[in-house]
């Protein structure tokens, strides 16, 4: 029998708290306003040392769901701490659940969320990821082949009936260059249904190697379970299984 163990008093105020106000708002408490569409992440592998996990420095091909969104949320182009969330369905059966924010790319500003107007841009993950003992973070990066995102959610959505808008999936230490280890292609828009089932939980749903820390870690991990108890889903609930683009 597998007991699961109960959260301590201050994990426990939090997603209260955030149950609470998802309940209010109805809906997703942290960027409620967005658009999810099918995808896929192409893996080149990464260039120069490895990382040490293996879905970034493996050559591979995933399917994979994609949700763009607004934090506050403000009004068509205005601007906005803007989000990306990724899914990519893996070969262990577990999905990783990549979650950014719209941030500098320099290393003293990737550490900081931006509002922004434009949707192509540099989305990072703001805090860091442990392997073993070393820092990595992650981001999405602008592919400046690729057609533009637009300034709104219409926009985005409007440039995925167009065409196959790309972005860049890079990794990088705490004060190197970012590097490009794959290419995201968002394909078909999802229903608002769908994207009403979706839940992300970017603390839990990672490879082996990869473990989120830090306070800000700890906070989101308890918000989002917060979240997604008033929505009622859990942390791999949604995301399309359907062809890519």
């Amino acid at each position: 029998m597998t007991v699961t163990p109960r959260p301590s008093r201050p994990a426990g105020t939090v997603e209260r708290a955030a149950a609470a106000l998802g309940r209010l708002r109805r809906g997703r408490l942290l960027h409620p306003a967005g658009r999810s569409f099918t995808g896929e992440v192409l893996i080149w592998g990464t260039p120069g040392p490895p990382t040490g996990v293996a879905v970034l420095d493996d050559p591979g091909r995933y399917q994979a769901t994609v949700r763009l969104s607004k934090g506050t949320p403000t009004p068509g182009s205005w601007p906005d701490v803007l989000g990306l969330a990724l899914r990519l369905r893996t070969d262990t059966g577990r999905p990783f659940d990549l979650l950014v924010s719209s941030s500098g790319a320099a290393p003293l500003v990737r550490n900081l969320p931006l509002p922004r107007r434009a949707f192509s841009g540099t989305y990072s993950t703001i805090t860091c990821y442990r392997v073993g003992r070393r820092r990595l973070w992650l981001a999405v990066l602008a592919d400046p082949e690729s057609v533009d995102l637009g300034r709104s959610l219409t926009a985005v959505a409007a440039a995925t009936r167009a065409d196959a808008p790309r972005l860049v999936l890079a990794v990088a230490s705490a004060v190197g260059p970012w590097r490009p280890v794959g290419q995201v292609s968002i394909g078909a828009q999802l229903s608002a249904r769908e994207d009403a089932a979706l839940a992300f939980d970017p603390v839990r749903n990672l490879p082996q190697e990869l473990r989120a820390t830090g306070p800000l870690a700890w906070l989101r991990d308890h918000t989002y379970r917060g979240s997604r108890r008033a929505r009622g889903v859990d942390g791999q609930s949604g995301g399309s299984t359907a062809t890519t683009v």
